[in-house]
């Protein structure tokens, strides 16, 4: 009988967390938010405890995937950003060669996949793998080092959860889906804007065009300003389908978002930095709200 060493142990469970963190958790966190609330809204109450664990198990690894093969495409410039010098394969001690971070990425969604058609339907599974295709080719390796739209076009991907549980549910995409989906969509913008405010010089040192290295502080605000207007607009023409509770946590959450929306376009116009990772975490905050509400909401009908 054979026992492990306890440097051998340590070495396996660095290899296990450096593929974890391939996967990027804090994201899939956020998409798995704007995941099960429109399920919830969709079936007017709770849906099955196996279908609501297949379409979050499903998405998970469908996005885990996705992200995985972006850092895997990511890597080289990765390694030169301070934000993510610490990401498995940028760090120079790598506990995962970039080949099988590639084929971990494309087996985590081919799995994802087959367990939303299997479990769910194929139109949640169809959905999902498209978002995964999407935001490998179209974001990463199409739009991200060649234009300041990139985050505008790529944040297609991230509003598709939304699509993916309405779908699990229901079989189809209805329009509060599509409604929800446009909110996740135009949402995106003034999220990851303010994030590149505030790793600007990141950004630049890889030559990646974000629109806060290619365009004056000054016109990078207004352009938050008008996403999270419209963002805030988006809300509210979902409240026919979600009651009188996410009327009200619409408005107030949308207030909440534009007064630090409009905190930071006016710092930027006057020449002054602003705290950009305040608006970043506000807008959190401030989706979080929404799809609780959402959820209320549908139990609630």
């Amino acid at each position: 009988m054979t026992t492990q060493t306890p440097a051998l142990t340590r070495r396996r469970g660095g290899v296990a967390r450096a593929y974890l963190a391939l996967t990027k958790p804090r994201i899939i966190e956020l998409l798995l938010v704007t995941t099960v609330p429109p399920m919830i809204l969709a079936a007017r109450g709770l849906p099955s405890l196996g279908l609501i664990v297949a379409t979050v198990v499903g998405g998970a690894l469908t996005a885990g995937g996705a992200n995985a093969v972006n850092c895997y495409v990511d890597r080289d410039i990765d390694a030169v950003m301070r934000r993510t010098s610490r990401r498995p394969l940028a760090a120079a001690d790598r506990a995962v060669r970039p080949a099988y971070a590639l084929v971990f990425g494309v087996l985590l969604a081919t799995l994802g996949a087959a367990i939303l058609g299997v479990w769910a339907n194929w139109l949640a599974s169809v959905l999902a793998i498209g978002a995964f295709l999407f935001y490998v080719f179209v974001y990463t390796l199409l739009l991200k080092r060649r234009t300041p739209s990139n985050i505008v076009i790529g944040g297609a991907a991230g509003s598709v959860p939304v699509l993916v549980g309405w779908a699990a549910v229901t079989g189809r995409v209805g329009v509060p889906a599509l409604a929800l989906a446009a909110v996740v969509f135009l949402w995106t913008p003034p999220h990851f804007w303010a994030l590149a405010l505030r790793f600007r010089d990141d950004y630049a040192s890889v030559g990646v065009p974000m629109l806060p290295v290619v365009r004056p502080p000054a016109t990078v605000g207004r352009q938050i300003l008008v996403y999270s207007y419209l963002t805030v607009a988006a809300s509210l023409t979902v409240i026919p389908s979600a009651g009188w509770l996410y009327a009200v946590s619409a408005v107030a959450a949308g207030g909440y978002f534009l007064t630090g929306a409009h905190r930071l376009h006016a710092a930027l116009r006057s020449g002054v930095p602003g705290r950009p990772m305040r608006l970043f975490h506000a807008s959190i905050s401030y989706l979080t709200v929404l799809f609780v509400a959402v959820s209320v909401g549908g139990l609630l009908a």
